[in-house]
C-alpha cells in the first residue's frame, strides 16, 4: 500500500515541479492558483485513493505534500514589525485555504 502512495506522491511531486512557476507567479490570483491545484494536483495524487485504508504515516505523507503545494500558492508573508519574510505555518496555510484537505475529500468520496 505504501508503495502505491509513494508512486502517487512522486507523480504529484512531478506535477508540482512542472507547475511551480505558475503557482508561485504574482500574475495569477490565489483563486486561480487554487483552481489549478484542485483540478490538476488532486486527481494526480488521489487516483484510486478512495479504496485505500490509510495508516497515520500515509496520512502524514499526504498532508506534508499538500502543505508544500499550498505554501507555494500562498507565498511567504512579510512581518509588519521586523520587515522579514516568514514562512507560513500549517495552521495559517489551512486557514487561508479554507477548503477540505485531501484526506477529508477522499473520505467524503468513499463508497460505503
Amino acid at each position: 500500500m505504501m508503495e502505491i502512495l509513494r508512486a502517487d506522491l512522486k507523480s504529484g511531486n512531478v506535477c508540482n515541479h512542472s507547475l511551480q512557476n505558475l503557482l508561485s507567479s504574482n500574475w495569477l490570483s490565489k483563486n486561480i492558483k487554487i483552481k489549478i491545484y484542485r483540478t490538476i494536483h488532486f486527481p494526480v495524487v488521489l487516483y484510486g485513493f478512495e479504496t485505500w485504508s490509510l495508516t497515520l504515516r500515509e496520512k502524514y505523507s499526504v498532508r506534508v505534500f499538500e502543505n508544500r503545494v499550498l505554501r507555494i500558492i500562498f507565498l511567504p508573508k512579510r512581518d509588519d514589525v521586523t520587515g522579514k519574510w516568514t514562512r507560513l505555518y500549517k495552521e495559517e496555510v489551512h486557514d487561508l485555504y479554507s477548503s477540505p484537505n485531501m484526506i477529508q475529500m477522499t473520505k467524503s468520496r468513499r463508497m460505503i
